[in-house]
This record gives C-alpha cells, sequence and structure tokens, in this order.
C-alpha cells in the first residue's frame, strides 16, 4: 500500500473488544479528530476515492467480514437509504438472514419499546450527513430485545460528495440491566434504611401504648372498661406485626437460621394456608421428599410463603387453584446472571391462575407498599416483606407473570452443607416463660438506659412495679457518669436501648462498664436492628429483647439475666441477620 492508500482506523473501546477497520483507498483522516461519545471513539467522518463495494475480494470487506463487531452500510442515494452491506456479525446479532437485510431501512430493527425520541435523532443526523452515538432498543428477528450502541456517520469521497452511511453496533444489554439493577439496589437501600428508622420510631410508640395499656389492664375492674382495652392492645398488637414486615423488607428483622426441612415445614402449615386463602380457592401441594435442608429461620418462612398464598389467591376473586411446589435446582453458568453463588438451592414456586401482570407492574411487585389492589385490600407489604427475607437468607426471589398467563413466585435458598450448624446473630427472642411478676426485690439494682422519655418512663414502672429498685438515664454519656458514680458491685444489671444518639450506643455502653465491673449482665432491647452484627463487647454475646416488647416479656428476660450473672461466652458473629450482606 503507497502513500496515497491508508487505512482508516476506527477504535472501538466497550465491551471489551477492540478492532480497527482499513478503507480500501485514499483516505483523508489524519485532519480529523477522533469524538467520544458514550465510551466509543469513532472518527468524525472519512473520505474514500474507489469504494469498491461489489469487490468482496478486498481487504476493506475481508475486514469487516472477520471482525466481531456488527456493521453495516446504507445507500443514502437510493429510496429510503437501504442496507446494502451487513458483515457477519450483525447478521448473528439480530439472527436475520443476509437476504432479510439487504434492501431494507434498519426501521425493521425497532420494536414497540424503542424511543421514538432516539429515532428522531438518528433521522436526524442522517438528513444532515453529521455522525451521532446512541443507545437504543433494538429487536432481533424472535423478537427479543437488546439495548444497541450504534454510531452513525458519512463517508464522502475526494470531492466531499456523500458515498455512504457507515453503522457499527454493540450489544451493551448486560450493562444496561446491571445499571438498572444497581439504580435500583440504591433506591431500595434508601428506602430500606427510611422504612426501617420509620419502624424503630413506631416501635417506641407502640412499647408506650402496649405498655400503658397493660398496666391500666390490671387495675381494671369494670369487665366493659377491660374489653376495650382488650381490642386497644389487639389493634396495637397488628402494628407490631406491621413494623415487623417493615423490618423484614429492610433486611434489619432478626433471623434465627436453622437448616430447615422446606417440605415438611410447609406441610405443617398448610391448614393455616388453606384456612388463610379461603375455600374459593384450591391449595395444590407437589412437595418433594428428601430434599437436602435449607438454612433459614422457619418462622419468617412461614411468614414469607403465606403472603405469597394470600397475594396467588387475591389474582383469582372468581376463585382457581394455587400451585406450590419444592424441589432442588442446581446454578452454575446462569447463577452470576441471577445474583447468586454457583451450587445448589432450594425452590418454593407458588404459581397461580389469575390475569398475570403486565411488565412494569411485575418490576415494582417487591417494592414496599406498592399494591394494584383496592384500598384498604393490601398494605403492599407483602411481596416487599418476603423478597427481603430470602434477600438475608442469601437467596433470592424471582417473579415470573404475564398477561392473561398467571404469575409463579419463586424463592430460591442456598442448600446448607452437611454438617452445618447456623449461627443466630444473637440470643432468640422465643424463651419459654418462666418468671413471675413480683420475682424483683428491692436489694436487686438495675440501670436502665433509654432514649425515648415515655419508653424510660414505661420501663421503670415495670421494674419498680414488680420489687426492683431502679435507676435511670436517657443517654449512654449520662448512664456512664451514674455508674462511674455509685459504690462498685451495687449495680446488677444495665437495662439498655441498642441505639442512641451521642457516640455511645448500647454496645459500647456495655464495654464501658463491663471494664469497670465484667461481671455485670447486660439486657439490651431495641425497635431497629440495623446493628446487630456489629462487633460487640469481645467476651459477651448480645442478650437482645426486640419492641415492643409485653410487660411479662420484660420481667422473664430480667429474671434470666440476673440469675444468669455475668456472660462469659464471646458471642459469635453471624453470616444472617445482617442489613448490609
Amino acid at each position: 500500500m503507497d502513500d496515497n492508500e491508508r487505512d482508516e482506523h476506527r477504535d472501538v473501546e466497550g465491551g471489551g473488544q477492540s478492532s480497527g477497520v482499513p478503507a480500501k483507498g485514499s483516505a483523508d483522516v489524519g485532519a480529523r479528530e477522533p469524538i467520544e461519545t458514550r465510551g466509543l471513539h469513532h472518527w468524525r467522518e472519512a473520505t474514500i476515492t474507489k469504494p469498491g463495494l461489489d469487490d468482496r475480494g478486498d481487504v476493506f470487506f475481508a475486514a469487516i467480514e472477520m471482525t466481531r463487531m456488527p456493521m453495516i452500510l446504507t445507500d443514502p442515494h437510493q429510496p429510503d437509504n437501504p442496507i446494502v452491506f451487513a458483515n457477519k456479525a450483525f447478521l448473528d446479532l439480530t439472527l436475520y438472514e443476509e437476504s432479510e437485510v439487504l434492501g431494507r431501512n434498519c426501521r425493521f430493527l425497532q420494536g414497540a419499546k424503542t424511543d421514538r425520541e432516539m429515532v428522531g435523532q438518528l433521522r436526524d443526523a442522517v438528513a444532515e450527513e453529521e455522525s451521532v452515538a446512541l443507545e437504543i432498543l433494538n429487536y432481533r428477528r424472535d423478537g427479543t430485545p437488546f439495548w444497541n450502541a450504534v454510531f452513525i456517520g458519512p463517508i464522502y469521497d475526494t470531492s466531499g460528495k456523500l458515498l455512504y452511511f457507515f453503522a457499527s453496533q454493540l450489544d451493551v444489554t448486560r450493562r444496561r440491566e446491571s445499571e438498572k439493577a444497581s439504580a435500583k439496589a440504591q433506591k431500595m437501600e434508601a428506602v430500606g434504611q427510611l422504612t426501617a428508622g420509620l419502624a424503630h420510631d413506631f416501635n417506641n410508640l407502640l412499647q408506650v401504648v402496649n405498655g400503658n395499656l397493660e398496666l391500666a389492664g390490671g387495675r381494671v375492674e369494670d369487665e366493659r372498661t377491660r374489653r376495650y382495652l382488650e381490642r386497644a392492645k389487639a389493634a396495637a398488637e397488628r402494628g407490631a406485626r406491621l413494623t415487623g414486615q417493615l423490618l423484614a423488607f429492610a433486611r434489619k428483622t432478626r433471623l434465627d437460621p436453622r437448616p430447615v426441612d422446606v417440605s415438611a415445614c410447609i406441610n405443617g402449615f398448610a391448614d393455616m394456608m388453606e384456612t388463610a386463602i379461603g375455600k374459593q380457592v384450591d391449595l395444590h401441594l407437589s412437595l418433594r421428599r428428601n430434599l437436602p435442608r435449607a438454612i433459614l429461620d422457619s418462622e419468617q418462612f412461614e411468614m414469607a410463603v403465606l403472603n405469597i398464598a394470600i397475594n396467588a389467591r387475591d389474582a383469582m376473586p372468581d376463585g382457581g387453584v394455587v400451585e406450590l411446589a419444592t424441589g432442588k435446582l442446581h446454578l452454575n453458568g446462569d447463577a452470576a446472571a441471577r445474583g447468586l453463588a454457583p451450587g445448589d438451592y432450594i425452590f418454593i414456586e407458588v404459581k397461580d391462575e389469575g390475569h398475570g401482570m403486565p411488565a412494569h407492574v411485575a418490576e415494582r411487585a417487591t417494592e414496599p407498599f406498592f399494591t394494584t389492589k383496592p384500598t384498604g385490600k393490601g398494605t403492599g407489604l407483602g411481596l416487599a416483606m418476603a423478597s427481603g427475607f430470602v434477600q438475608q437468607s442469601r437467596g433470592r426471589l424471582e417473579i415470573e407473570s404475564d398477561l392473561d398467563s398467571g404469575t409463579t413466585v419463586r424463592m430460591l435458598f442456598p442448600v446448607a452443607d452437611a454438617d452445618a450448624e447456623a449461627e443466630p446473630a444473637m440470643l432468640p427472642d422465643r424463651r419459654p416463660v418462666v418468671a413471675t411478676p413480683g420475682q424483683g426485690t428491692p436489694s436487686e439494682h438495675i440501670l436502665v438506659v433509654e432514649d425515648s422519655p415515655d419508653v424510660l418512663a414505661l420501663s421503670r414502672e415495670i421494674l419498680e412495679e414488680a420489687g426492683y429498685r431502679v435507676s435511670t438515664a436517657e443517654n449512654g454519656e449520662a448512664a456512664l457518669q451514674l455508674f462511674e458514680g455509685q459504690p462498685a458491685g451495687t449495680t446488677d444489671l444495665l437495662f439498655t436501648d441498642l441505639v442512641m444518639p451521642g457516640g455511645i450506643n448500647g454496645i459500647v455502653l456495655a464495654e464501658r462498664l463491663a471494664a469497670i465491673d465484667p461481671a455485670l449482665p447486660v439486657l439490651m432491647t431495641t425497635g431497629y436492628n440495623e446493628d446487630l452484627v456489629a462487633d460487640g463487647p469481645k467476651a459477651s454475646e448480645l442478650d437482645i429483647l426486640g419492641k415492643p416488647y409485653r410487660r411479662t416479656d420484660l420481667l422473664d428476660r430480667v429474671r434470666q439475666a440476673l440469675d444468669r450473672g455475668g456472660i462469659t461466652q464471646r458471642r459469635r458473629r453471624s453470616e444472617y441477620g445482617s442489613a448490609e450482606e
């Protein structure tokens, strides 16, 4: 090749590949600077003197035929600017045959969801003989969509006459989906933080309402007034369950994971599920026996399955069949695409015969408070709670739905190792009731630390009524000063809120007091479980009472902590119960 026949190279960056395409003839590109558009680097334009379009043996065609970058040429001098050349990579990308492509305008790649604004930019660029780079949703021959990073530029001869338009494509679907998933994850994380914060505050309010209703109930003899109080308590308990769903969505609920046979678990509460979904819907179970166990919290699992089944029932107002199946599958190459590690998983599928959901509704189905049900028929938290629980259990919740074809909700949980033992993030709340009111004595002194004045006053009244001597502080700093000002050994128990402002939370306070009195028992409480897997006192295991708690719950746990004395077992970090993982 002599000096008058130089190669024009377009460096393409993106998607992990780079290629250069030589154009036959004399190319005038030295005076033109490359432009950068959305990660694609192209020359603004090129000129050739001998296009040689029909010479398939030419090096130009050999180069663009062998490259993995889809490329086409269009002829603006023919009606509708048809494609006159398409390389093999383009045919592989679009699944069309060459005979189906040549002579057609590129608009056959457009579909129902193709952005009309993007189409207009392409049309304007061609009309004005300008280069353009953009990303547009296109469709393959079989109807499957893909995101196409398109570059279109004019090719001129040495006299400045327009000869062809060159276009390169790049399938960027995976990147777009990754960006979309990342944006959704950030959004859901923000919503989760807000939701968990609201649940924490609401739990404090419920604690005051529940506690005072209990205290009032013990002082009322009139039967009618007692019924009023019981109704109010029942409503407050429903509120507590709602905050539990909020925390489950936010992935900040406390889990007690154990190896569970999911088929046996479902079979054990099938009667309750049938009652919940009603007589208009038939529940068909297809539970595989002898499945490997999955590590999960059985109570949260039952709640998730029940919520999904109720959603399935609501999708069939005229009745129908809900199918619930279990099984095992192995994920290998497709594990990463699902956001899971390769390996064996237990699946639980719930299928309904409802009308299904359009894609935009299915995409939002796990968002909190998103519901298509009439007002008063649902909170929009059922699938959000289930999704939060499954993710917290290192699994995945999947939704498949098409209009008029019903919906399938699938939960995937990793199979437990044969010798695996679950490590709870803390001592579980499910403890037997062994104590009775009035068990304390004035000789037993409890330091209560709580940043909510109403909750602090309630806790103090319950404990003093039970016979304990109580000191109080509204924050960690005040508690530390109070403890240091008392004679050594005069405090028998620290009962503290876990999350408090001011830099000294419950864990830090316990560490400081343990340095002064290593034998001091500690009982913590919280309505906001974000920090439960943080590194706590090195020589203690967190003992936590969740809010809102009943009067008897508090007295039982206080008695147990006092009888146990100083805790010597080191708390083990659990992979479960973490809001971050």
